[in-house]
This record gives C-alpha cells, structure tokens and sequence, in this order.
C-alpha cells in the first residue's frame, strides 16, 4: 500500500494492457478506473474528478490528441501521461506543449511508470496549493493571539490544547465578538495540519446560492454570471481546515451538501455531476444554541451530532473579570496608557458586544485623546451611561478615590515618583499628569 492513495484513469484499447495496467496500479492500494476508447474516459472524466489520467496516443474514434485538448479544455486539475508505440515520439513531445505532463513509449517499464505518475500527482498538487495560496489572499484574516488569565479562558485554553491534534470537527459556541474565530486559528495552529490552509467563511454574510457556491464552487454557466469554472473553499482548503463562521444560519437546503462532505469527502460543484473527493477538517462556530435550534427544526438533528464531536463554549467577556483589562492594554498598544477612571469605567462595563465592541471603544478612544492617554471621557457614550448607572459612587466620588489613591501610593513609597507609578500601574509621566490634574500637593505626601 501506498502513502498517498491516487484516483487514476487508464485509457487504452488494448484491452489486456489496460487491465495489467489497473491490476498492478489496484494492488499499490490507488483507486483506478479503465476506458477502452476516448468517448467513455470523457464520460467517466465528467462523473468523477481523477488526479493522473494515463492513455494511448492512438486509438480508434477519437485520438489521444483530440482526448487532451478536451481534457484541458474541461478537467485542467487532471494530470495526462501519454503511452506511446513506435513512430509517435513526435506527436507524443507535440502534445506535452498542449499541456501533458509526460510521455513514456511501449513496450511500459511498470517501476518507471509508477514513479512518472507519481511525479505527476505531485506536479497537480503544487499547482493546486498554488491555487490555495491565491484564494488565501483573499479569505483569511491576519492572526492574534488568545488573551486571558481567567477560569474561564484557561478552561478554553485546556480544551483548544486537548482537542487541537484531533481529526474531529469541533463546534464553537459563544456570543458575536466572543473571539470564536480566534479560538478556530489556535485549533488550526496546534494542529497537524498547521502546514496547510486555514480558510474561513460566514455564512451570514452571504445569499444561499452565493454562499453554495463559495462553498462547493461551480462550472461555467451554473447560473447567470459564471462565466468561468470556480473552485469552491472545500477545495481550496484541501488538506487543510475549513471554519465555517455562524453556521446556524446555513440554509435547510445547502444542509445535506455539508453532511455528505462530512460523511465521506465528496462533494459536487454546482452545475457539475462530477464527485470531487476532499480531506478538510471543519470547525464550525454559532452564537445561537446549536441543540435548540435542532429541537425547532432549523437544522438537522444528523448535521449537529456530526460536527458537535466535541463543543468549546467561549465565556462572554463580562465572565471574564480582570481579564477585560489585560484585553484593553493589549488593545491600545505600547506609547499609550489609560487613565485610571478609564480604566474603573472600562472594568464596570458589563460589554454586550464583547470583545469585538471593546476594541472598537479603545479605538473611538484613541482618536479622540489626547497624550497618548486614554481618559474616562473619550469612551463612548453608551459605556459611559452604563459605567455610571453600576457605579457605587458618582464621578465626583470616582474621582476623589484616584485622587487618594494616588495620595496613598506616593506615601507609601515616600514621595519616589518611579516606584510609586509602579505601584498604580503608570508610567512615570502618568503620575505626573495625574499630580497635575487632582493638585496633589507636596505637603499632602509627606503628610
């Protein structure tokens, strides 16, 4: 048996050449397919997707010339090597600048042909992963890192580690802006296959017969507007992860074409009755109740149990503690800092929209600060109103706890204004500015 298992077709019309041929090709443990003429290997080329097609340069009916071009013209994933007899060398070098990948003459030296076929397997998948490279551009985003002390995000840090190696799809739970495409990039990048793509979709951003085609790709003239065959991300994700973002939204009826690829690893482009086999690992995500959802008959009951082998549920940011203050700092990036009634208004905030609307907050911030320094009145309104209604005290009140904080602070450490930033969590120049801004004067430290 072999590594790497190949679809393979044989066209020849001899027909004790051509079982020798797939008998040999069967015991190395491929998947092989014979045609004794042109017109039946198009018709098995359009059923089913072939890495290496091997056939006769002359044949009756249609030539292996006249078998190349459609070929090309239609099945371009699909490596040719061309058998040749004597007095043919030259068609046979003709039809390798048309596009075959080699040629090898009868009498046929099986070793030799093996390792040609294999050299040409290897050909198509270079060119495929190429293809993959060029699509990446365009689905995935750039990478961060997972931030958290809490419980609760060690909890998911232990399940990401444990499951991470797994082959099994994985299903994310958590609320928008939880951070849920994140946790898919960790399970990725611990993962064995870390070397091939990470591709990602939402299937809230898109209509249903776009979303099925962004998914599963289409043939030319599938519908109005494919004026080119497309690959789908199944295929541009082969041998590698696919995440499929808010799937709780994908359609009853794109919903049996997911389990089929899960099932067995076929899928069929759109327009197109030809089975394409693909090995991606999927990780599946929703904010929305995955098993109630099921117990409504939005989503198949056979769907959910195969790609809920095992569930992270990602903690809403307000279960997060101290953590939406390492996730703050972390945000605003080196050179600036937060004022500490920020930071107290930062900590009450109970965040609706999580991590996503925290960041968007530090942003709004930092465009309206000034100094490098984010104060309490450059967040947003909506934090603000809410910060104050949870707040024990009012912003007079705030205020007079930083300011004896920092009184505090500076006595503790007898008026050393380096050790005594320290101890607040400031810059040196913070200090200073908060000196400045609640008055503090001299007699009050040493006092």
């Amino acid at each position: 048996m072999t590594a790497t298992k190949l679809d393979i077709l044989f066209v020849d019309d001899d027909d004790e050449l051509r079982a020798g041929l797939a008998n040999y090709f069967c015991q190395l443990g491929h998947r092989v397919a014979q045609a004794d003429n042109a017109e039946s290997a198009l018709e098995q080329l359009q059923s089913q997707a072939f890495s290496v097609a091997i056939f006769d340069l002359v044949m009756p009916g249609k030539s292996g010339i006249d078998l190349l071009g459609e070929l090309r013209a239609n099945h371009a994933e699909t490596e040719v090597v061309l058998l040749t007899g004597e007095g043919t060398i030259e068609k046979a070098v003709a039809a390798m600048r048309l596009g075959a990948y080699d040629f090898l003459s009868k009498p046929i030296h099986m070793k030799q042909l093996e390792t040609i076929i294999h050299k040409a397997a290897e050909a198509g998948r270079i060119r495929r992963e190429n293809r993959q490279l060029r699509a990446l551009l365009k689905h995935s985003a750039p990478k961060h890192r997972m931030i958290g002390k809490s419980p609760a995000m060690q909890e998911v840090f232990r399940l990401v580690e444990r499951s991470a190696p797994s082959e099994k799809p994985i299903l994310i739970q958590g609320e928008s802006g939880t951070g849920k495409e994140l946790v898919a990039r960790a399970l990725h990048e611990a993962s064995t296959r870390v070397d091939k793509p990470l591709v990602v979709i939402n299937c809230a951003a898109l209509p249903e017969q776009l979303l099925e085609s962004e998914l599963f790709g289409h043939e030319k003239g599938a519908f109005t507007g494919a004026v080119t065959a497309k690959a789908g991300l199944f295929e541009v994700a082969d041998g590698g992860t696919l995440f499929i973002d808010e799937i709780g939204e994908l359609a009853l009826a794109l919903q049996p074409k997911l389990l089929r690829v899960l099932e067995d690893g076929s899928l069929r482009r759109v327009g197109s009755l030809k089975e394409r086999r693909v090995d991606v690992r999927i990780i599946a995500a929703s904010n929305r109740d995955m098993a109630s959802e099921v117990a409504a008959k939005r989503f198949r009951e056979d769907l959910y149990y195969r790609i809920n082998i095992m569930t992270i549920p990602i903690p809403p940011l307000r279960e997060r503690g101290e953590d939406v203050l390492l996730l703050a700092n972390h945000c605003i990036g080196s050179g600036w800092e937060l004022d500490p009634d920020c930071r107290e208004a930062i900590r009450q905030y109970a965040w609706p929209g999580n991590v996503r609307q925290l960041i968007n907050a530090i942003e709004r911030a930092k465009i309206l600060a000034d100094d490098e320094m984010l104060l309490k009145e450059n967040l947003p309104p909506e934090v603000l109103n809410r910060a104050a209604a949870t707040l024990p005290s009012t912003d007079g009140d705030l205020a007079s706890l930083t300011r004896a904080r920092v009184v505090q602070a500076l006595q503790q450490q007898q008026g050393n204004k380096l050790r005594s930033a320290k101890t607040l969590g400031v810059s040196r120049r913070s200090l200073y500015r908060l000196l400045e801004k609640y008055q503090i004067e001299p007699h009050e430290i040493s006092g």
